[in-house]
């Protein structure tokens, strides 16, 4: 096809594929193996990160974090430890997984899927750290609600899974955005309608982070929403932009391909007969 890059010719058979995934599996599972043996290591200083504000919480009421089982507290260790495992080992697999699939891709598809994980990783990463930031003040509005004489009862399985979601749902919110850019470079979404749903958009941010920052002042959900909404009105731009630029394409291809009819010849004596 005119314009496409042909895929990488190269052959290999299936046995060479599988022996390749084998390989990459086995490095992958080497890299997270040594990530989990250090997260196993650091995983009471993470767990005291964790219970930083449950110990807050103690200071004004009986609050404190529980264990249901004799083995609960060996399996949240390990918990910690694989989900550390994944995180540190996370640049060596996530390249053994693109060197697989990207010599099958065209040169544009590679260009398009470098060009988004260079902007997606970045940005997860600044999205769970704000979501680590952030979780001490949603614990704190949701434990606010136990009446007074009550005591705060938290099982250490549920409340880790809880903050490890809040985390990761901070990290996909700043990566959306960049998911925005993708179905516009694909066509499916027109940068117009992206402007156009702004009104919603902000208000959808705003909801998003006085939930996530339920702290007594305004400051921490500004903090939030500031730096997405700039992140959306940063993808709306490039929407915009890579549209026009694709009209003023097609338009020129049009010109090419179907230049303006010539005058006839009569017409043309008529008009210098004229001048």
């Amino acid at each position: 096809m005119p314009g496409r890059e042909p895929r990488n010719t190269s052959t290999m058979t299936l046995a060479d594929h599988l022996r390749e995934v084998r390989r990459r599996a086995v490095r992958s599972g080497l890299a997270v193996l040594v990530g989990v043996v250090v997260g196993y290591l650091v995983s009471d200083q993470i767990l005291d990160v964790l219970r930083a504000p449950i110990e807050a919480l103690a200071e004004s009421r009986n609050a404190s974090l529980n264990f249901d089982s004799v083995s609960a507290a060996f399996d949240l260790k390990m918990r910690i430890a694989f989900f550390a495992g994944l995180a540190l080992a996370s640049p060596v697999w996530l390249h053994q997984l693109f060197g697989f699939f990207l010599p099958g891709l065209t040169r544009r598809e590679r260009r398009f899927t470098l060009g988004f994980l260079a902007a997606a990783l970045p940005l997860f990463i600044a999205g769970c750290l704000t979501g680590l930031a952030l979780f001490p003040h949603v614990v704190e509005l949701l434990a606010g609600f136990t009446p007074a004489d009550d005591s705060t009862v938290l099982v250490a399985s549920y409340y880790v899974d809880f903050v490890m979601k809040l985390v990761l749902a901070v990290g996909v919110a700043f990566v959306l955005p960049v998911f925005v850019v993708l179905l516009n470079f694909a066509g499916v979404l027109p940068g117009a309608s992206v402007v156009r749903s702004w009104r919603v958009v902000v208000i959808g941010i705003v909801l998003f982070s006085a939930l996530a920052t339920p702290s007594a002042d305004l400051m921490s959900m500004f903090l939030l929403a500031v730096p997405m909404c700039a992140l959306f009105a940063a993808a709306a731009l490039i929407a915009v932009l890579h549209d026009r630029a694709v009209a003023r394409r097609n338009a020129a291809a049009a010109l090419v391909n179907d230049p303006p009819a010539p005058i006839p010849t009569a017409v043309s004596d008529d008009l210098v007969a004229a001048h």
